[in-house]
């Protein structure tokens, strides 16, 4: 009997587990050292995550769901007009779907109006496990459309969805973990997959290194279009937005309010820190330490 789709008490034991393995991993050999509490931090982030739960819950969760199954049973998009077996159609689907989320993560960051709602995970002053939950409902509800776009073009079928949904998750949850890997292993681990340091980058307060590491799930697409950079030393790395840098003004109410309120210029800054830094030498393929 073939599989319809990935079962969630599967995935939702994968989420958990990793979650709770890189949470106090964080504690025994953290990448980077906290600026706040990290048990505070930790509730703010996962009452955020919790409104965009609920978004997904009842929006893009029903939608999702009826747009693969006419998917399947229509045979639409790119996939299913090709008729392949379901071991070649699967694989295909998550390199596209992951693929298509590196676009969407790049017009998230050049489109005023999402950036506005993006910038709720972006001003985390610190970056571990729980920020990868970090996304404010506006910004899951505005991505809806475009998750069904990806299905209809693709032809994403629910085990595809499913199977892509899963690893999505426990990949962002590995990225934006602090965790210190072996430099050795993680320079291994970069050439296929995003890497805490790879995207510690993505993070930082320097809007050329914002600018860069845009990939979830595999590096290949910031390669193939430009935009990957590896040799930022991570103990320069300073994480959140330059002009969003007192802890007061970031408190879960200031948070879930900041895409309504009047919007301050991101990236200027009356801080210390180099926010004019370009290029570091050496490739920019090469992981630092």
């Amino acid at each position: 009997m073939s599989i319809k789709k990935l079962m969630g008490w599967i995935s939702g034991s994968l989420v958990v587990g990793t979650f709770g393995l890189l949470f106090l991993l964080e504690r025994r050999q953290p990448l980077r050292h906290p600026v706040e509490s990290k048990l505070r931090r930790t509730g703010r982030n996962l009452a955020i995550a919790a409104a965009g739960a609920l978004v997904i819950q009842l929006v893009e969760k029903p939608v999702a769901n009826s747009l693969t199954s006419l998917v399947e049973r229509r045979r639409l998009g790119l996939l299913k007009r090709l008729h392949l077996p379901v071991f070649l159609e699967v694989p295909l689907a998550v390199l596209l779907l992951d693929y298509t989320l590196y676009l969407w993560h790049i017009l998230t960051h050049r489109v005023p109006w999402l950036w506005r709602f993006h910038l709720a995970h972006h001003v985390d002053l610190d970056l571990d496990v729980s920020t990868a939950l970090r996304f404010h409902f506006g910004e899951l509800l505005m991505s809806v459309p475009w998750r069904a776009g990806q299905i209809l073009f693709i032809g994403v079928s629910p085990l595809s969805l499913s199977i892509w949904q899963t690893g999505l998750l426990l990949s962002i949850l590995f990225h934006h973990s602090n965790v210190e890997l072996p430099v050795e292993v993680e320079a291994r681990l970069v050439r296929f997959i995003v890497t805490p340091r790879m995207h510690g980058i993505h993070h930082s307060v320097v809007r050329a290194e914002t600018d860069s590491n845009f990939s979830s799930g595999l590096t290949i697409w910031d390669l193939m279009h430009g935009t990957l950079k590896l040799n930022v030393p991570q103990q320069t790395v300073t994480i959140g937005v330059p002009a969003y840098r007192d802890p007061v003004e970031l408190t879960l109410g200031e948070v879930l309010e900041l895409p309504f309120g009047e919007e301050r210029p991101s990236w200027e800054s009356t801080d210390d820190v180099d926010l004019l830094r370009r290029d570091w030498p050496g490739d920019a393929g090469h992981l630092a330490r």
